[in-house]
């Protein structure tokens, strides 16, 4: 079995000799790190990759993330770059004031003239899943256009500029989403950050009434195509699993570790593929031990040997090797194993 059969057998609940595996390498760590990423993806090769693409710069693109400094991107956002391999922060938002918005255009730019060659002849030569990694993401993007807290305010009081530039928002990015339809990837994938730990960071309402329809139409653009839907987010987002089974979303990222897992398999599996759910606080500031015990905890619940479990791991400049190693290795190890290391009985894995 390829990666690439591997990964369909996962998405579509079908029997599977092990857990797929993605190992995401956050952009400029093989800069500051090239043996230890070599090193890594060697140990842990991925059966999903990105496909050979990079898109283009916009009208407003400044500089780069790549380097140290100043980064403004195609929407007129402007980011730190403050150490190559680690998260930016955002600087400057060119809609802090919504008196401006009327006039401003998205980078609809980014997509009039791309050619999909380059995408598909990547997808030919790999036996590996294919999964496009858009930008898409309305809800963040109105954050990073407006600022943080006014968009959450805004949003709440329904003001009217601010649902019309999600608007503006979301059509540019539905343009997005289509031109990668058209390709020849297994996948795409979008993404917004919802969750806190306790649930969503707005009301259920408010996401089914503005956001909702939005990705329904994603969803739908990518499975006329016959395109798998992956999407990311973080937090705890059992209040709207329901809803995104529903609109045709495959795979979710989300946060696993403050959930009930049993609750979540006798409620959501064989519905949806788990998509690793990157420990992210585990993998800062917990030790090898706890990286394996964080995955060990997901296996016993999730892995039924059925799919629905993609093991994943996003790796950034801040974690330690020792740390994401363990991680991927107790996501690779047979199940048999990793229960016997949590002291579980082998007759539970039945």
């Amino acid at each position: 079995m390829t990666s690439r059969q591997l990964v369909i057998h996962t998405l579509c609940h079908y029997p599977v000799e092990r857990i797929a595996r993605q190992l995401e390498i956050f952009p400029g760590l093989e800069l500051v790190q090239k043996d230890d990423v070599e090193e890594m993806c060697f140990r842990y090769p991925s059966d999903i990759q990105e496909p050979d693409f990079e898109y283009p710069r916009g009208k407003r693109t400044r500089g780069s993330p790549d380097r140290v400094g100043r980064f403004t991107d195609a929407w007129g956002c402007v980011w730190e770059v403050k150490e190559l391999g680690k998260p930016l922060q955002l600087l400057e938002s060119p809609l802090a004031d919504l008196a401006l918005a009327p006039s401003y255009k998205p980078p609809k730019e980014l997509f009039e003239k791309l050619s999909p060659e380059q995408v598909n002849r990547s997808c030919a030569a790999t036996s590996r899943f294919v999964l496009a990694k858009t930008d898409v993401r309305p809800f963040e993007r109105l954050q990073f256009l407006h600022g943080w807290e006014a968009t959450r305010v805004d949003l709440a009081c329904g003001n009217r500029a601010l649902r019309d530039l999600l608007q503006l928002v979301h059509e540019c990015y539905l343009l997005e989403i289509q031109w990668w339809a058209k390709t020849n990837v297994d996948g795409v994938c979008f993404r917004d950050a919802w969750g806190t730990a306790e649930g969503l960071v707005v009301s259920v309402d408010l996401w089914r009434d503005l956001f909702k329809p939005l990705y329904r139409q994603y969803c739908q653009s990518l499975r006329e195509q016959d395109k798998y839907v992956f999407f990311e987010s973080s937090g705890n987002l059992l209040s709207i699993l329901p809803d995104l089974i529903e609109i045709g979303v495959d795979a979710v990222e989300c946060d696993l570790g403050g959930v009930d897992l049993q609750d979540l398999a006798n409620r959501f599996q064989g519905k949806i593929t788990f998509w690793g759910g990157n420990p992210t606080e585990v993998l800062l500031r917990g030790n090898p031990a706890e990286c394996r015990q964080w995955v060990g905890r997901i296996r016993q619940a999730l892995d039924n040997g059925q799919g629905g479990l993609i093991g994943k791991c996003i790796w950034d400049a801040r974690m330690s090797f020792e740390n994401v190693a363990n991680l991927m290795e107790t996501w690779t190890q047979p199940l048999r194993l990793v229960l016997k290391a949590l002291g579980t009985p082998p007759a539970s894995t039945s």
